[in-house]
């Protein structure tokens, strides 16, 4: 292979890198606010040069009430559960001239009301988490136990093209939507009772997807989620063994290997993990140590944006149809509890052929035991052949 290939200048497939499109852009950080009809709050985070125009949406939608959802805590596993029985009402595959995540010039179709926009974040109407309380831990006594679902869910519209999607985003554009997630990572985690801010996206409708428009979504959690809980369990055991960081030194184990390396700079390598779960699994670390997006320094975002786009670029062109796929950007705040969490993001696929699914079935699904259909090294050489 000559090595692991490295992204710079345009042989990734992207005539304007983030870096030449600095020199023209410069992230305009603070959103333009407005307010939905029924009292959600609406942001608007704009290219240089484009001016927002909200108008006032005008649909007669009921106003929210509190405590939507709720958390139950089960004692069998130690993990508490989202009930949110509102969800069954959520706008199910409408047609695309029905589309609530296209702009809405009139007020009266869409949850964008508005002629246009870049980039657009907003409270879900159907939310599984909302309103403000305090976090949860592991309840004391027995029996059954539950609490308001309080956190925030929030919708992020990477582009108002109903058709397009991440990996077709300009980088200007593409760094502009790592900027609102920076944003919303901000203001999450300094909001009382949130213990976790989840930014992700699922695309495709083998994925669960009931909207096409391109676009993913970012939960602040009351509470630690399973997964991250059992992850940094896991660094804090390494830590206590080896006096390192668990992350760091996985990352650093398979740069010396190099055998499942996808993509590496300077500042970012894009990985196969040595056990993935998944038919197709990419992990993104930056090659410092920061537990978040908002300790990301200006030429470290302009990177993250890079790599992220030619590893979705990469996705794109394994198949002859699009890649379906679930991103997930593991990020942890700054607090002893979290210390060893290192910000990585971890993409996937059910596709485990140009024309098989990989379905969770029984052991994945009932037994949290994933079996693997296809070798890291395998999966890793394909996707470092789509440059």
């Amino acid at each position: 292979m000559g090595g692991p290939p490295r992204i710079g200048g345009t042989p990734h497939g992207y005539p304007n890198s983030v870096a030449a499109a600095k020199l023209v852009f410069e992230i305009v950080t603070a959103p333009t606010r407005a307010k939905l009809a029924d009292g959600r709050e609406l942001l608007f985070f704009a290219l240089p040069g484009h001016r927002p125009a909200p108008v006032t949406d005008r649909r007669p939608l009921p106003q929210r009430t509190p405590d939507q959802s709720q958390l139950r805590f089960d004692r069998s596993t130690g993990q508490w559960v989202i009930i949110a029985a509102l969800r069954q009402d959520r706008t199910y595959k409408p047609p695309p001239d029905q589309c609530p995540l296209c702009p809405g010039p009139t007020g009266l179709t869409s949850e964008v009301p508005a002629p246009d926009y870049d980039v657009v974040v907003f409270e879900n109407r159907f939310p599984s988490l909302s309103g403000a309380g305090e976090p949860v831990g592991v309840p004391a006594g027995d029996g059954f136990v539950s609490a308001p679902g309080h956190g925030r869910t929030e919708v992020i519209c990477f582009s108002s093209d109903h058709t397009g999607s991440f990996a077709q985003l300009r980088p200007a554009h593409a760094r502009l939507v790592v900027e609102a997630w920076r944003h919303r990572t901000a203001d999450l985690m300094a909001a009382p009772g949130i213990e976790q801010v989840f930014c992700f996206e699922n695309r495709g409708e083998e994925i669960g997807v009931t909207l096409t428009h391109p676009h993913g979504q970012i939960y602040g959690y009351p509470y630690l989620t399973p997964r991250t809980a059992a992850m940094l369990g896991q660094a804090h055991e390494h830590r206590m063994r080896h006096g390192d960081n668990l992350f760091a030194d996985l990352l650093a184990r398979e740069i010396a290997d190099g055998s499942r390396i996808v993509a590496r700079t300077d500042l970012f390598t894009a990985f196969v993990p040595f056990a993935a779960r998944w038919p197709v699994e990419v992990h993104i670390y930056p090659n410092r140590f920061v537990r978040n997006l908002v300790d990301l320094n200006d030429d470290e975002l302009d990177a993250f944006a890079e790599v992220y786009l030619d590893v979705l670029g990469r996705f794109d062109r394994m198949y002859s149809t699009a890649l379906p796929y679930i991103s997930a950007l593991h990020q942890f705040a700054d607090t002893n509890a979290q210390a060893e969490g290192y910000f990585h993001v971890e993409l996937m696929s059910i596709r485990r052929s140009a024309t098989k699914l990989k379905y969770l079935a029984a052991s994945e699904s009932a037994m949290d035991a994933f079996i693997g259909d296809v070798t890291p090294e395998s999966v890793a050489g394909r996707l470092r052949e789509l440059r």
